[in-house]
């Protein structure tokens, strides 16, 4: 059994994709924030409220997520400042098909050369430049990107020695893909885990046209998260307090001060429990 340093007293909770998206000052989704390592060969290279992870495998990396067109930037000067070149980006992958993750990829494929490795689900919509399945919002738009390589559930991506294990997690979009590694800390191996956002964020539940699935995914995806073991969990949507409070936690006590293992269970049963009240209220409606 392993043994871990003290839990991270709800900072996983506090990164959580919960609808802090749409609570948050939007604007904090193109403020710069310096690029900073979080265990082993993860690095976040995102905005203040829009993550990006740089996985590295020696000189070369995996990007996953891009976030907002305009970002791409910034993004760039990130890598830059880890001392890697865009070149040395090799793949990009992605967690869901909406524009404050994916609105970059496109620009940052092409200044790379990487292949951009996406979920079955998603690649419609990204290959389109246009959020799927039917919300109470208007479409989001993006930048079309060619994806690559098709994923599928339990899919592996590897680079050099980094493998990064795709779970399909649908629900927020039709390919939302939960991503999972490992890494090394003082020779123990942590489990890490980027899951997807399991918040209904506006999408229709009760005849969804565009997306009829959308409940069955939604719970089957519920039931592989309540599955899955994550010792640190990393998410999307963090704020300028979180980001300082994962900084302050890796100054004092190292990556170890991270480890939450009790976090993504949590963290599902909290959108579970969000996702069954807001379908009742939906089913409700439409008697």
């Amino acid at each position: 059994m392993k043994k871990y340093f003290a839990a991270a007293g709800g900072l996983a909770l506090a990164l959580a994709t919960t609808n802090a998206a749409q609570a948050v000052d939007r604007s904090s989704w193109t403020r710069p924030t310096e690029p900073f390592r979080i265990v082993d060969n993860i690095y976040y290279v995102g905005a203040e409220g829009l993550a990006a992870y740089l996985i590295t495998a020696g000189k070369e990396a995996i990007l996953l997520d891009g976030t907002l067109e305009e970002n791409a930037p910034m993004i760039k000067r990130n890598i830059a400042k880890l001392g890697f070149k865009m070149s040395d980006v090799k793949t990009i992958i992605t967690s869901h098909a909406h524009n404050d993750h994916v609105g970059a990829v496109a620009q940052l494929k092409r200044d790379s050369g990487a292949k951009l490795y996406a979920s079955a689900g998603d690649r419609g919509a990204l290959e389109e430049g246009l959020h799927g399945g039917q919300t109470d919002y208007p479409r989001g738009r993006f930048p079309a990107v060619k994806v690559d390589r098709v994923l599928m559930n339990g899919d592996i991506v590897s680079l050099g020695d980094t493998r990064m294990t795709a779970t399909m997690t649908p629900g927020h979009t039709p390919g939302c893909t939960t991503w999972s590694t490992q890494a090394m800390v003082d020779g123990q191996a942590l489990d890490v885990v980027f899951p997807c956002s399991t918040t209904v964020a506006g999408n229709i539940l009760v005849g969804n046209k565009r997306y009829p699935a959308i409940i069955e995914d939604f719970r089957k995806s519920f039931g592989r998260l309540a599955a899955m073991e994550a010792d640190v969990v990393l998410t999307y949507h963090p704020t300028k307090r979180t980001l300082q409070a994962m900084k302050g936690k890796l100054k004092e006590g190292g990556p170890l001060a991270l480890v939450d293992r009790q976090q993504l269970g949590k963290m599902t049963a909290a959108t579970k429990a969000a996702f069954e009240a807001e379908l009742t209220k939906a089913l409700e409606k439409k008697r």
